[in-house]
């Protein structure tokens, strides 16, 4: 279980709990819960926010929506990432996206002696796809329903490269994990959204590094086969509310302005292709304007992605749910 330690480096109300989880070759490991309390109610309702790729836990005007409507929020920063990532650690990395499983169980048994009873995943990108297929693997957790928000669930690459050079990619992990793969970065991403870069948010570049960390062999291999998983289908039963832009960002031809304006990180078609996949009762929306992160998009697109929310939530998180797939037409902020 999570221990106390105090209020976290967001401010009050925001309070922070530390998990041991144990060693690897490494050393020690941590993982870190972020506790927002609701304004009112019981504290039956909760979030578990879970960030994308080198990210961390800070979105606190969506915490701060979400806790006005009676949700509790927590953010978890698992091993690796943001808070929980430690001096001797090789930033983000893991073998297989079951290593996260430990802290998942431990934060919604936090939860849930928190007096939660309808909790709802709220998984960002690689958030989202370590969140899908913990919650498949774990039909008996309390989790009431799902928001991915533009979740991970392919590479925004070429068949070629996504299918064959990837399978090629894994067998050399086997034998080099740690090896790093060159690949173009970009802090594009950090100017459409970081304060002192032409964006709006003030979040912590150390935390969250404006052209990211180095991508490690093993990660890509573990990704992989995540994916693979994904596209067989995973079967979840919960309601899923699957949420994109409605367009990427063209990397060979598109106008520098539109970074502001699309998906720079993923194929948003991979995305509704993929999502619609996830399980029984999958509704999928597109966001005309949209981030890669919904909610670091400008006022009028993150006030409908919160507004989207609230809707399908007060809708779909009943246990007398209808179970159907929806596609939802574009939602025109």
């Amino acid at each position: 279980m999570f221990e106390a330690d105090g209020t976290d480096l967001l401010g009050v109300p925001y309070e922070r709990f530390v998990l041991d989880c144990g060693r690897d070759a490494q050393g020690p490991l941590i993982a870190t819960l972020v506790r927002r309390r609701p304004d009112h109610g019981d504290g039956r309702r909760a979030v578990l926010m879970l960030g994308g790729l080198g990210d961390y836990f800070f979105q606190t005007h969506v915490a701060d929506h979400l806790a006005a409507g009676g949700w509790g929020v927590y953010g978890l920063d698992v091993r690796r990432y943001g808070r929980s990532l430690l001096p001797h650690q090789t930033p983000n990395f893991c073998r297989s996206l079951t290593e996260y499983y430990p802290e998942l169980d431990a934060a919604v048994a936090r939860m849930t002696a928190d007096g939660a009873r309808e909790i709802v995943l709220w998984g960002h990108s690689t958030g989202g796809l370590i969140g899908s297929l913990w919650a498949a693997d774990r039909p008996g957790v309390p989790v009431a329903g799902a928001f991915l928000n533009s979740p991970f669930l392919d590479f925004a690459l070429p068949w070629v490269l996504r299918r064959p050079a990837m399978a090629a990619v894994s067998a050399v992990a086997r034998l080099a994990p740690h090896a790093v793969m060159p690949h173009p970065t970009s802090d594009a991403f950090a100017v459409a959204t970081h304060a002192t870069l032409g964006g709006e948010w003030s979040y912590d570049l150390a935390l969250k590094p404006a052209r990211g960390h180095p991508i490690r062999l093993g990660w890509l291999a573990a990704i992989r086969d995540a994916h693979r998983r994904v596209r067989r289908g995973l079967g979840l039963r919960m309601p899923v509310l699957v949420g994109s832009s409605d367009r990427s960002f063209d990397w060979v031809s598109g106008p520098r302005e539109d970074i502001h304006r699309t998906d720079i990180v993923l194929d948003v078609a991979h995305i509704r292709r993929w999502g619609a996949a996830l399980g029984t009762h999958v509704t999928l929306v597109r966001f005309p304007g949209a981030l890669h992160d919904l909610t670091l998009s400008g006022p009028d697109v993150r006030a409908a992605v919160l507004r989207r929310f609230d809707q399908w939530a007060g809708s779909h998180i009943r246990r007398d749910a209808p179970r159907r797939n929806l596609n939802d037409s574009n939602l025109v902020p």
